[in-house]
């Protein structure tokens, strides 16, 4: 890796990351320290990948929050900062101007996910295809990321039958349809669902319905009450309260900001073509 610039080039940086620490029994440098607590203090958004919450610790940023790291550190990371509240189960929390991650690979699901929050859903789904790596299209709640769903396994129902689920999302299926599908009792079904993701049928189907509502409204000139029963909504209210809730704005101001491709943005169609 050929380093181009000092630690000054944070001081005007939009996204600051710490990939990993390379020692995590090393305190990091003070200069190193500041400068990331100075990018936080100014509004950038700070990202670490597995032991680089370890510097975000150490910088004092995550006293009080929510964070992730890798499932080997997490231990450690609880003990030596204690104000920190370290979440082991997930691939990334988002808190504030900070998201966190876990290994290496939730560490692209982290990347992906500001992505989307920066240039759209289409982009970010074209770089994931590019990558041969899922959308991870469950989200979650703003500073939180359930643990998406893993490819499908030999004699697991539930890959195939969500895989479904997502064609039909202008009439979703019940729960109880789900597990029908899948060859479950609904009881089982929802046990199962939660065990794999950590949240409910429910919740990711309704993530899902939102998931398709922004591809719309970026890909399409369809209006919100044609957009909300193409995702299963009763009507425009439905989906502008769901969306509001889960996506931190209006379908009308996402549409203003992601509806129209950038000049100097590639199509995605050229960022999905194999290398």
């Amino acid at each position: 890796i050929q380093v181009e610039h000092d630690l000054s080039r944070a001081a005007s940086a939009d996204l600051v990351v710490i990939p990993a620490w390379h020692d995590i029994d090393a305190r990091p440098p003070e200069p190193l320290l500041q400068a990331v607590r100075d990018a936080a203090a100014r509004g950038a958004r700070v990202l670490s990948v597995c032991s680089g919450a370890f510097v975000l610790a150490a910088a004092g940023l995550l006293d009080g929050r929510r964070a992730a790291t890798h499932w080997r550190y997490a231990d450690l990371l609880a003990a030596r900062y204690p104000k920190v509240q370290v979440d082991a189960d997930v691939l990334y929390v988002e808190d504030g101007p900070l998201v966190t991650s876990a290994g290496t690979a939730a560490g692209i699901d982290a990347c992906l996910h500001i992505i989307r929050q920066t240039q759209g859903v289409r982009l970010a789904n074209a770089i994931a295809r590019r990558m041969v790596v899922p959308p991870h299209r469950e989200g979650g709640q703003a500073q939180y990321v359930e643990t998406p769903l893993p490819r499908q396994r030999d004699g697991d129902g539930l890959g195939g039958v969500l895989e479904w689920v997502r064609t039909c999302l202008d009439n979703p299926p019940t729960v109880d349809e789900m597990a029908a599908r899948a060859n479950m009792s609904s009881r089982t079904f929802a046990r199962r669902f939660r065990e794999t993701t950590g949240g409910t049928p429910h919740a990711w189907l309704l993530q899902q319905r939102v998931q398709r509502a922004q591809e719309l409204l970026e890909a399409s000139e369809l209006g919100v009450e044609q957009i909300a029963r193409e995702c299963g909504f009763a009507g425009g209210a439905g989906l502008r309260e769901h969306f509001t809730r889960l996506r931190g704005v209006s379908p009308q101001a996402y549409r203003r900001t992601f509806g129209a491709r950038p000049q100097n943005e590639q199509p995605a169609e050229l960022l999905s073509r194999p290398a």
